[in-house]
């Protein structure tokens, strides 16, 4: 399978909004995705964007997405945060996602951040040893937390 990794365009962004949604159907959360198509593109690609992603194609066809932003922690400066690593279902397995991660660990590396990080659900047990498989450390420390507006 000939995979091919580059940075996300505008154009884009409906099929990302695709694997987006079949991500939150994965994760038992089909009406969670409320963001408008419009929002998503001004986010990425708008006068000051808040994200960045990667995408990966086969055949000309977007079967996976990596998408990130930059966070910044008072003890350990500028980190990458993986919002989003998703491999549409019948692509997994052949490399997709550890191409879509690799590439976005070089990005991080390059922009000399720090460190990486993301959430994986406790549940989801094939994402958890495929970040194993990268000596990932699992906090099971910290209790995430958010305000809905």
């Amino acid at each position: 399978m000939n995979i091919q990794i580059r940075n996300a365009k505008i154009e884009d962004c409906e099929a990302m909004m695709i694997l987006v949604q079949e991500l939150a159907d994965y994760e038992k959360a089909p009406n969670e995705v409320t963001v408008s198509i419009d929002e998503f593109k001004e986010a990425g690609f708008g006068e000051n964007p808040v994200w960045g992603a990667f995408v990966a194609e086969v055949e000309d066809k977007i079967v996976g997405l990596s998408l990130y932003y930059i966070r910044y922690s008072t003890w350990k400066g500028r980190r990458l945060y993986l919002e989003d690593l998703i491999v549409h279902e019948p692509y997994r397995g052949y490399g997709v996602g550890k191409s879509l991660l690799d590439r976005t660990i070089a990005y991080a590396k390059e922009k000399k951040y720090s460190g990486m990080m993301w959430q994986v659900l406790d549940w989801n047990e094939p994402a958890i040893k495929f970040y194993e498989k990268y000596d990932a450390t699992f906090d099971g420390e910290w209790i995430n937390v958010n305000l809905k507006f």
